[in-house]
């Protein structure tokens, strides 16, 4: 027994509920169902329970176009997880979403033209089938299981509690304890503040500074447009494109002008310390955005600091020891509890064995189609963000593109559709995922090898530019030499 759909969306985080919304709106006519492993709706924003849980970048972009945002710029895990429960109730998704369904196998045959996919359900153990005609990769791009923590010398030695933000334990009480987090990104900036008032104090210990963007957690344009009674969707509007304006200025001089801009960021971190503070702990040696910059609301993160309840080290651990870590320089960090605020590890399309034909697919054999489509797989589409921008910018386009495939197959009378290289371009160079001089954090540096390969013609690859993809993927020709029909 199966159940049939035309689409199966996988995932019902932010790119899952927005993927559905775009379907329902614009393919009424489609039957489709969308499958979470986990047992409610949210994602990242369900899993991640660390103290302080919040954005690193604005709800007017990271929010639907769809739907306005009324709070403030940077959001707490929760009020998203609210934002996204109003988008299901409102649109009447939930009879669509399934929980508690992992997905084991997904398997396409050419000639049915049709998903196989195949799940076990929490709540029973028998196996379950679906088959659908197009697959709607929405699941994520990280493993949800456990984070990312490196193996270091002797951790077994350390009599404290080492726990990583991703699995935030309920029973933790850091009540006058003595904190060392261990990273230094968007998620250490996060845990601190919301930390550094309960314990004792906080170490956060790097082993290279990161960029951040400190400044008032408030909309001034926003603000002022409320003020003079426009309504929330227009605001919600002009809001993304101003922002979205700024982004794209503050991209380009990263790499036109990356000097001022660096000195920049580094007075926005001034204004909050004291004058003779060694920035050398907030002084990254790469150009900015090489690697996510994370917003930092009202410079919480710099205000911990300055009150002396946070300390930044910026050295390399030698080794655990009973009371903390020896860095190093051979000074040795003691603390009660370690938080490992040390990423995640890359998950590529859930980790779910695919198959075509019954042949395994090996995506690091395949060339990505501007990041969402797969040379070699027929009927998918797998939604991967933004780095430099809001993530949920390209659910919104990619929703536009594949409702445009799904209207195109059936205007046409096809039932099967995959990207191959022209033969013009067959001699083009084949690359990794992304270019490390171009984007470079640890996650996929780590596990690049498990990624489809980039050509070298733009088409051919995730280009990481909104300001370029924003006109181009409405744009593109569906009958062009890149998509084959069945």
């Amino acid at each position: 027994m199966s159940e049939h759909f035309d689409v199966l969306i996988v995932g019902a985080g932010i790119s899952g509920i927005g993927s559905a919304y775009h379907l329902k709106q614009q393919c009424p006519g489609k039957s489709f169902l969308v499958l979470e492993a986990l047992e409610s709706f949210g994602g990242t924003w369900l899993t991640h329970t660390y103290p302080g849980i919040r954005s690193d970048s604005d709800l007017y972009t990271f929010g639907y176009r769809f739907k306005p945002w009324l709070g403030a710029p940077i959001a707490s895990g929760a009020e998203i997880l609210d934002y996204l429960g109003d988008v299901i109730e409102e649109n009447a998704l939930a009879p669509h979403i399934r929980y508690k369904h992992k997905i084991i196998s997904a398997a396409f045959s050419r000639e049915t033209n049709f998903w196989t996919i195949e799940v076990v359900g929490a709540d029973t153990p028998e196996r379950l089938v679906f088959t659908c005609t197009f697959l709607w990769m929405c699941q994520g791009y990280y493993e949800h299981r456990e984070g990312y923590t490196p193996d270091w010398p002797s951790m077994r030695d350390y009599k404290g509690r080492i726990v990583h933000p991703q699995t935030w334990p309920k029973d933790i009480d850091l009540k006058d304890k003595e904190v060392l987090v261990i990273g230094s990104g968007a998620t250490a900036a996060t845990i601190v503040p919301a930390i550094a008032g309960v314990s004792r104090h906080v170490t956060v210990l790097q082993r290279s500074p990161t960029y951040f963007i400190p400044g008032r957690n408030i909309n001034e344009l926003v603000e002022l447009l409320r003020t003079i009674g426009v309504d929330e969707l227009t605001i919600h509007d002009v809001a993304r494109k101003k922002i979205l304006y700024d982004q794209d200025q503050f991209t380009r001089r990263s790499f036109d002008d990356p000097e001022p801009l660096r000195e920049e960021l580094l007075s926005g971190v001034r204004l909050f310390l004291a004058a003779d503070y060694d920035m050398k702990h907030f002084t990254p040696h790469y150009r900015p955005w090489r690697q996510r910059i994370a917003f930092v609301p009202d410079g919480d993160l710099f205000q911990g600091i300055a009150a002396g309840k946070a300390t930044m080290v910026t050295d390399e651990i030698s080794r655990f020891t009973e009371a903390g870590v020896l860095l190093k320089s051979g000074e040795e960090l003691k603390a009660d509890v370690v938080v490992t605020a040390t990423g995640f590890n890359l998950s590529v399309l859930g980790g779910i064995p695919f198959f075509v034909d019954g042949a395994p697919i090996d995506f690091a054999d395949t060339v990505t189609y501007r990041g969402m489509m797969f040379t070699g797989v027929p009927n998918m589409v797998w939604v991967f963000g933004y780095f430099r921008a809001s993530w949920t910018l390209r659910v919104d386009l990619l929703g536009d593109f594949v409702c445009r495939l799904l209207k195109h197959m059936d205007e046409n009378g096809a039932r099967g559709v995959e990207v191959a290289i022209p033969s013009g371009d067959k001699s083009m160079e084949v690359l990794p995922w992304i270019d490390p001089e171009n984007f470079n954090p640890g996650y996929l540096m780590r596990r690049m090898q498990l990624l489809p390969k980039r050509g070298a013609k733009y088409e051919w690859q995730h280009t990481q530019d909104y300001w370029r993809e924003k006109d181009e993927l409405p744009a593109i020709d569906l009958d062009g030499p890149e998509f084959r029909y069945t």
